[in-house]
């Protein structure tokens, strides 16, 4: 697999550091000034964003920034791996009609290695520390971990009888009542489940077998995957463990097994090489990745990086996260062809 440049270590470390020389950064990354972007932002009016954030997350963030600038976001939203296809669609066309992508790192280095995206480094890049940060000054920060744990319904399934662990989901109890996005089309759960290896070592395909062999019910993504949960048609499942706040808010029966470690997904912002409205796009970006921007996502329900910010969700504190390693393309169309013949064809 592919190495990710994140450290490998518990959810907490990883904070935001100190402000650093913000005013150099700021020489190379607004040469014309604070003020002259705004006022040329101003002036295109808006930022398309394509991405992955949930639609009520970013409806928040759009509040604040249009309240703070007067500027408006058309968003488009979609599942990672759709995201990435239209992006790159758009792209290879030389008419890209986004400003800026927000999803998830896999995809966003497919969509890099593309050369979708401009270099632009953020004043609010050097709050980060350095292992989160592309050296390439390409992608943000990582902004936020999406930690994937186990869900479960909370009126089907009493506590005591919820799985305690990925192995309990072999029992037969949990044979067919149990969802994964299907990992042979979804980006991410294809890198989850070719990262158990961090917790089952050379036999993590085994244990993926296993999984498969209890015919969990197969979603398109992880948004599917806990409605799926949420309705009943599985007890339990694998998906985001933010959407216990996301969901929980509108009255969803969902809470999330306590796992001693849990896989998590970096995440990134970027411009695009040819952004329509590329002041807007620089603004945005910068309000994003800024303390205000994290705020309202900590709030949100998401784990970001910043330091003391952690969302509404009982012992979120106390959560250990593992950054997942990415896998290269050749890698993924290579394990995503095994999952088939595993989840979907066996």
């Amino acid at each position: 697999m592919c190495k990710s440049r994140m450290a490998r270590i518990p959810f907490g470390p990883l904070f935001l550091l100190g402000i650093l020389a913000a005013a150099a950064v700021l020489a190379l990354s607004r040469p014309a000034g604070a003020q002259s972007l705004l006022d040329a932002a101003k002036k295109e009016g808006k930022v398309v964003i394509y991405g992955s954030l949930e639609s009520g997350i970013m409806d928040e963030v759009e509040k604040a920034f249009t309240k703070k600038y007067g500027i408006g976001i058309d968003y488009w939203r979609a599942a990672s791996n759709k995201v990435l296809d239209r992006v790159l669609t758009e792209n290879r066309s030389g008419r890209p009609l986004f400003d800026v992508v927000v999803t998830n790192r896999g995809p966003m280095l497919f969509m890099k290695k593309e050369n979708a995206f401009g270099k632009y480094v953020s004043p609010e890049s050097a709050n980060f520390p350095e292992d989160v940060r592309d050296p390439d000054g390409v992608l943000s920060p990582i902004y936020r971990m999406v930690i994937v744990g186990i869900l479960y319904n909370t009126k089907l399934v009493k506590p005591g009888d919820a799985p305690k662990s990925l192995d309990d989901l072999l029992s037969p109890k949990w044979h067919g009542k149990w969802v994964i996005p299907d990992p042979s089309r979804h980006f991410t759960t294809g890198v989850w489940v070719r990262n158990l290896e961090e917790f089952y070592g050379k036999d993590w395909l085994a244990f993926a077998k296993k999984l498969a062999d209890t015919k969990p019910v197969l979603a398109e993504s992880f948004i599917p995957a806990a409605q799926k949960i949420i309705s009943g048609e599985a007890l339990a499942g694998i998906t985001y463990v933010k959407y216990v706040h996301i969901f929980g808010k509108e009255g969803a029966p969902l809470d999330y097994v306590r796992l001693p470690k849990m896989l998590a997904d970096g995440h990134h912002v970027a411009i695009a090489a040819k952004a329509p409205h590329v002041n807007a796009a620089k603004l945005f970006i910068d309000f994003f990745i800024s303390r205000e921007g994290m705020e309202i996502m900590a709030k949100e329900g998401e784990f970001v990086t910043a330091k003391g910010l952690y969302p509404p969700i009982k012992d979120a504190e106390k959560i250990k996260a593992i950054a997942m390693d990415e896998l290269s393309d050749v890698e993924y169309k290579k394990w995503a062809a095994e999952f088939r013949k595993i989840f979907v064809t066996k």
